[in-house]
């Protein structure tokens, strides 16, 4: 078998107005309905990575700590979404912040060039706020 893309990603979600503020809202990924309860957009792009992350490393990127904090809960899958510069991740974090939202790590560059931010969905789905230069 030789996989050629991911073709698309996302939660499976407990409440589905939270999800709705959170991913529509407050990331601004626009979402359609064709049958009810059933969010989605056909339109953006697919990922440039998939990678199998274990918890210890998420842990330390985000934490600085190979160990999960126990007052956080533990993501099942994570997501980064890139965005069009380094700015643009600090001005989402605020965005984030501003709209109530839990961020785990602040805009960060990563030793090897990307940028970085981190917080929780309302389905505990870890998402990376990200600018990646190679990518562009």
């Amino acid at each position: 078998m030789e996989i050629s893309f991911v073709a698309g990603f996302g939660p499976i979600t407990q409440d589905g107005d939270a999800a709705r503020a959170f991913w529509g809202d407050s990331l601004g990924i626009a979402l359609e309905e064709p049958v009810p309860g059933y969010l989605t957009n056909d339109d953006l792009d697919g990922v440039k990575a998939f990678a199998l992350w274990p918890l210890s490393q998420a842990a330390q990127s985000t934490f600085g700590s190979a160990q999960w904090p126990t007052d956080v809960p533990v993501p099942q899958a994570w997501v980064e979404l890139d965005v069009a510069t380094v700015a643009a991740v600090a001005d989402a974090v605020a965005e984030l912040t501003a709209a109530g939202h839990r961020v785990l790590k602040d805009a960060t560059e990563e030793p090897w060039g990307q940028t970085t931010s981190r917080l929780l969905s309302p389905e505990g789905l870890l998402v990376g706020v990200t600018f990646t230069p190679w990518m562009h």
